[in-house]
């Protein structure tokens, strides 16, 4: 797994506009309108068992049970036309729905 520059970017943006760091928890949930919906959330301290993925002195973590649905992916900041946010681009999901925020396997 991988964080993207550009999610070390906007992490970094969003600790300096809080004045504290920041770490991005990246989870997967059952729902969504494909099967796993990805949940993404704001901490600032990690757990025990979270796996740590740094970049720039930046963080994102996963708890254990969604590191297998996230293997191999890359968690990135996209700011487009359709709006800005983080993104999970997995090559484990078979399909995925058109905002890209669930996804089958």
């Amino acid at each position: 797994m991988v964080l993207a520059a550009s999610a070390a970017k906007r992490l970094a943006k969003l600790g300096a506009a809080e004045g504290k760091a920041l770490m991005l928890r990246v989870a997967v949930d059952g729902g969504g309108c494909s099967g796993f919906q990805y949940r993404f959330d704001l901490v600032e301290m990690a757990e025990d068992d979270d796996l740590r993925i740094e970049t720039d002195g930046q963080a994102a973590l996963i708890d254990p049970v969604s590191i297998p649905f996230l293997k191999g992916s890359e968690i990135a900041y996209v700011d487009e036309l359709a709006g800005a946010q983080f993104v999970v681009k997995n090559p484990n999901a078979a399909s995925s729905c058109g905002c890209g925020v669930s996804f089958s396997i």
